[in-house]
């Protein structure tokens, strides 16, 4: 096999439609938007939630519940066997040494730390957050994990 072998499956790239191209292709002259009105013009169409005078959806059905989505916090997880590839006996480890380390992205999210894994080195492990296994397994090694 080689590169000139591999193509997209039937159907999954779907031509766009050239509007304003003649009679012949269904979407001439008025370019399938009708004669006059809101419609027609650029810039026009609804959001999908107008029903024409009928009461919309969203407003038929009831509200119920509490979401958290909005006020949960989202935590940064890095891994035991992760602090033990990357990190040296004896090191300090922080928030902004992991994003050195590229195993975060950012300092901006709080960071967990979990006990997938083995560790075998003397770490002092500074995070919002441990898992009981992973802070078991920090302190058996000789290390210390602190919250901040």
């Amino acid at each position: 096999m080689d590169i000139t072998q591999i193509t997209t499956m039937a159907g999954a790239q779907k031509r766009r439609n050239r509007v304003g191209r003649g009679r012949g292709s269904g979407n001439g002259k008025t370019c399938g938007r009708g004669h006059k009105g809101y419609g027609q013009r650029s810039g026009s169409g609804s959001r999908g939630l107008q029903e024409g005078g009928q009461m919309p959806l969203f407003r038929r059905l009831p509200k119920r519940g509490f979401n958290n989505a909005r006020f949960r916090t989202e935590y940064s997880v890095v891994n035991v066997a992760d602090l033990e590839a990357r990190c040296e006996a004896g090191s300090h480890v922080t928030p902004e040494f992991l994003v050195e380390r590229g195993l975060l992205r950012n300092v901006r999210c709080p960071v967990k730390i979990l006990g997938n894994g083995d560790l075998t080195k003397s770490l002092t492990v500074d995070a919002s957050k441990f898992s009981k296994s992973a802070e078991e397994k920090i302190r058996a090694a000789g290390g210390e994990p602190r919250v901040i």
